[in-house]
């Protein structure tokens, strides 16, 4: 694909998409599949708080007509160091920067053997063939919400990985998204994983060191074929004015597994719908989730485990740590179609409070038309232990110190289930960074 710079005309009106298309270099079926969208998004209003989803997130304050179609960004100079990829060997990388892919690479091994990695943009443009049927199958559609549907109409960067049939990737590979003030980030992720293969994805997002408002509104399709295996990490770090919307899925088929953890430390308001389906007979998936925030933030997530088949499990764990005046607000379900016999779900939220004006709702459910399944759910809400924080000032430690190791003990049980080490460490790291005093 090539691309000239753009106008940075803000708002999303008619012309300025037209105007955004122009220089794209796409085929056909692309450029219908965005006019089809963009329909969508010119048709459908923003959500209210009268929608049952909506009720705890209030994004009044959003002006979509302050933000405009990404463009090349203004500098590559000084971004932020990538947590997740500090000191391991890489067998990808691709990094934007407001939307725009700015670089990206694979290890020629990794290419000699079939795999494709690389903005997906580019991607289409020399393996189209390849890529288009899973592109088409819109896993993540336009008729979600007005967010889902500017994602399929204007993504803009983003990145896809195809690993064929039966390759073991055992290195890495990246993706890191940077936005700078007043910036917006349409980025959509693709990834394949055909019969016996196997990869390792970490994707993280951040904000350059003068990052204040900025929009993201995401896509991310994980396709894991018949007995294949993937470790998936999302690392959400905007600063903390960024409004961020995603849309994320993945089908799993017969004796696949998945591991996704997510960490969530930035942004002003975060809404993420996060699906899981279990198409094929003994299909796994565990969803490891920490969450941290602080001031005014206001993290939600809405997780959704859909059992379609037999013989499968799902395995949902979500711990949030709330600050100052934040909020969460987690809301689960295990749904269990009549097909989707010898079922085993889980899902758990646990919310620690470090402050008397934090709030977390949990909001778990069951939706079973079976009769032979395991499913359970659960959630706890508290505050620090007094007596935890006096006995380890007892021992010499300050206040602050004590709330911190507290806080790293809660979490530890999702740094446990972490199997990439490099992510455990970095994702401790970045919540202990953040934590202080207990009120």
């Amino acid at each position: 694909m090539t691309m000239t710079e753009t106008t940075a005309t803000t708002g999303f009106s008619d012309e300025n998409f037209q105007a955004y298309l122009e220089p794209r270099d796409e085929p056909a079926w692309l450029t219908e599949d965005r006019r089809l969208a963009w329909q969508v998004f010119c048709e459908t209003p923003l959500p209210q708080r009268s929608e049952e989803e909506w009720m705890r997130t209030d994004i009044r304050l959003l002006k979509l007509d302050r933000y405009a179609f990404p463009c090349p960004p203004v500098s590559q100079e000084n971004l932020p160091t990538a947590l997740l990829s500090e000191g391991v060997a890489l067998g990808g990388n691709c990094v934007a920067v407001d939307g725009v892919s700015v670089a990206c690479a694979i290890r020629p091994e990794w290419q000699e053997r079939g795999v494709v990695f690389g903005d997906l943009s580019q991607v289409l443009a020399q393996h189209g063939d390849r890529i288009q049927p899973y592109l088409q199958k819109h896993v993540v559609g336009r008729e979600i919400d007005k967010f889902s549907a500017l994602n399929c109409a204007a993504w803009s960067s983003g990145a896809v990985l195809f690993v064929p049939r039966g390759l073991v990737v055992d290195e890495p590979f990246h993706v890191y998204s940077v936005l700078s003030d007043g910036a917006v980030d349409l980025s959509r992720i693709l990834i394949v994983l055909e019969d016996g293969a196997e990869a390792t994805v970490l994707v993280e997002t951040a904000s350059t060191e003068n990052g204040g408002e900025g929009l993201h509104t995401g896509a991310t399709e994980l396709l894991l074929a018949p007995g294949s295996h993937l470790r998936y990490v999302s690392l959400q770090n905007w600063a903390d004015h960024v409004w961020h919307f995603a849309h994320e899925k993945a089908v799993i088929d017969r004796d696949a597994s998945l591991q996704w953890t997510i960490g969530a430390l930035g942004g002003r308001v975060a809404k993420v719908n996060q699906h899981v389906e279990l198409v094929g007979k003994g299909a796994n998936c565990q969803v490891n989730g920490a969450m941290f925030t602080e001031g005014r933030q206001h993290l939600s997530y809405h997780t959704k485990q859909h059992h379609i088949s037999s013989d499968c499990t799902s395995d949902f764990l979500y711990k949030a740590a709330l600050q100052d005046q934040s909020r969460t607000v987690w809301r689960g379900m295990i749904q269990v179609d009549r097909a989707a016999q010898k079922t085993d779900g889980y899902q758990r939220n646990d919310n620690l409070l470090l402050s008397k004006q934090a709030r977390a709702d949990a909001i778990p459910g069951l939706e079973i038309e079976a009769d032979d399944v395991r499913c359970t759910h659960g959630s706890t809400t508290g505050y620090v232990d007094e007596e935890m924080v006096f006995y380890a000032q007892s021992r010499g430690y300050t206040r602050k110190e004590a709330t911190r190791m507290i806080v790293t003990g809660f979490f530890q049980q999702i740094f446990d289930r972490i199997a990439v080490e490099s992510v455990r460490e970095s994702l401790g790291l970045a919540i202990s960074r953040r934590v202080r005093e207990y009120e």
